[in-house]
């Protein structure tokens, strides 16, 4: 296990074998980049980091999505909209 940055520590795959708690722990703190025959294969974070960037990712898809409609809707016509009736009668 080497530390390569204050926040990052680089662990090959047969060390994770035979020091698994010593390397979780240390997930708590920083990244861990798991490495295969010295190329990096995964990392790994304590779950509150993995979930607040899960967080980060979903906002900023439902960003996008709302620029996405917003574009869509300006570019649309009353003509281009159903009524809530007629698009429950399509769907049964």
């Amino acid at each position: 296990m080497h530390t390569v940055k204050e926040d990052t520590t680089l662990v090959g795959v047969s060390e994770l074998r035979t020091r698994l708690e010593k390397i979780l722990e240390e997930a708590r703190h920083h990244k861990v980049v798991i490495e295969k025959r010295n190329k990096p294969v995964a990392v790994l974070i304590a779950i509150e980091r993995y979930n607040a960037i899960e967080g980060l990712l979903d906002q900023i898809e439902d960003y996008e999505l709302g620029k996405l409609a917003r574009g869509r809707e300006k570019k649309s016509s009353k003509k281009d909209y159903i009524s809530l009736k007629a698009a429950l009668r399509k769907v049964n």
